[in-house]
């Protein structure tokens, strides 16, 4: 476990404002080799500007930003909501870019952000929530644990980051 871990929701202003450490992040965690969408070699200017894009979703109200902080303020670790929904699913939410720094893996983070994304949506009145992640990957593990329900697998669905097809497991729970 982390000392003086702290897991929380931020706003649209305070997302602006942790693009460039978020950036960091996401970079740590691609080039270490998770599939989340994007390709090695991953640019800062790419990782920037995912950042600003969730910033502004968190601004319309289309998404959830939730941060893990060690004491000294770094972040180590993300995950988001996706909130915004087609109008005939107002009750579901999407869960995305779980990351967490390699240095502060095996620590409790993830464990940490799932239930802080689990009450931020039930917070926001979603009561049904889909995931996917790497067929095989450490994380299919912590969703297990946490009580997400495999409901199938893709085979090929997507790359890693070095450009492997790799399967893609997809989670759900009812809140």
């Amino acid at each position: 476990m982390i000392d003086n871990l702290s897991v929380r929701r931020v706003g649209a202003n305070e997302a602006a404002a942790c693009v460039e450490a978020l950036a960091d992040v996401l970079i740590d965690c691609v080039e270490g080799g998770a599939s989340v969408s994007f390709m090695l070699p991953i640019s800062r200017e790419r990782a920037v500007g995912f950042w600003r894009k969730v910033a502004d979703d968190v601004a319309s109200g289309e998404r959830v930003l939730l941060i893990a902080e060690e004491g000294d303020g770094q972040i180590v670790g993300t995950v988001h909501l996706i909130t915004a929904q087609p109008e005939n699913q107002p009750h579901r939410a999407d869960i995305a870019k779980m990351l967490v720094r390699r240095k502060a893996r095996r620590r409790g983070v993830a464990q940490r952000l799932m239930a802080a994304v689990e009450h931020a949506a039930r917070e926001e009145g979603k009561s049904v929530l889909v995931l996917d992640t790497v067929t095989g990957g450490d994380a299919e593990r912590l969703y297990e644990r946490s009580g997400w329900r495999r409901v199938g697998t893709v085979p090929n669905y997507a790359l890693m980051p070095n450009g492997e097809l790799c399967a893609t497991t997809f989670f759900c729970k009812q809140l």
